[in-house]
């Protein structure tokens, strides 16, 4: 099963392509090969899937009611942001320029493990999201109610 955690910074080169990680993309190359789904939900980071993983969640959205407006948020701004696309044999991937722009990338991004899919940030941003929403122990708390402590 894919586990891709942990961050790595490196840099988007001169056609805004990502060199994925060394860590990241052996775990995802060999699990999944190097077709990959680019999306984003708000467009302040891009999510990076692999296509298989991704296949998976559309197999199991299908089994959901289409009619469910979360379900449908969720399929409109995936769809609008998302592509599919082909790992290079150096472990490049092309990210979309609407998406680059949306999210503000640019030369040097923060890769974040996600367990099943990785995220793709500008480093400012990342770091306002985690400060702007920091950990509490009501979040302990919750955890601890589904069986997880760290």
């Amino acid at each position: 099963m894919l586990q891709l955690r942990g961050s790595h910074t490196t840099k988007l080169d001169g056609k805004g392509r990502l060199k994925l990680p060394v860590g990241f993309r052996s775990e995802v190359e060999r699990e999944h090969g190097n077709e990959f789904y680019i999306t984003s939900l708000k467009g302040d980071c891009i999510l990076l899937y692999p296509f298989a993983v991704w296949d998976e969640l559309e197999q199991s959205i299908g089994n959901l009611a289409a009619k469910r407006p979360v379900v449908k948020k969720f399929l409109r701004a995936t769809s609008y942001y998302g592509q599919k696309a082909l790992m290079d044999r150096q472990g490049r991937l092309l990210l979309p320029q609407g998406l680059r722009d949306s999210a503000r990338l640019e030369d040097e991004v923060r890769v974040v493990g996600s367990m099943n899919h990785l995220e793709i940030w500008r480093d400012d941003t990342l770091k306002k999201a985690v400060e702007g929403n920091p950990w509490t122990d009501s979040d302990d708390e919750e955890l601890a109610e589904l069986g997880i402590s760290g």
